[in-house]
């Protein structure tokens, strides 16, 4: 029971970190970049963009903690499967949502 206690723990903090990554990012006077290594876009509404891919993170963020709740049932639980397979859904929705909403509204034409 320790040993499950302990992953969710370490999964809590990873998202809370994710969490502060997304505040950092609403207050910040600079263009944050959404995928690493790669230089953010021109960007005509800086503050606005800032805002929203910070609310992006803050929301990535409470919901993985909300799917690492199935941590705490056991390694052998079936409800580890909701964890990952809701991870990588929640990873392509904020992908799509990023690109597909966000970009295109702040994007400088």
């Amino acid at each position: 029971m320790i040993g499950n206690i302990i992953g969710f723990v370490i999964w809590a903090i990873g998202s809370v970190i994710i969490i502060g990554l997304g505040i950092s990012a609403y207050f910040s006077r600079k263009v944050v970049g959404f995928w690493a290594n790669i230089k953010p876009i021109s960007i005509n509404d800086i503050a606005g963009y800032n805002r929203a891919v910070g609310k992006l993170f803050v929301i990535y963020g409470v919901i993985l903690i909300a799917l690492g709740l199935p941590l705490l049932s056991g390694q052998n639980s079936p409800f580890i499967l909701l964890s990952v397979l809701g991870v990588m859904i929640e990873t392509i929705v904020i992908m799509a949502v990023y690109s597909l909403c966000i970009e295109r509204k702040y994007k400088e034409q």
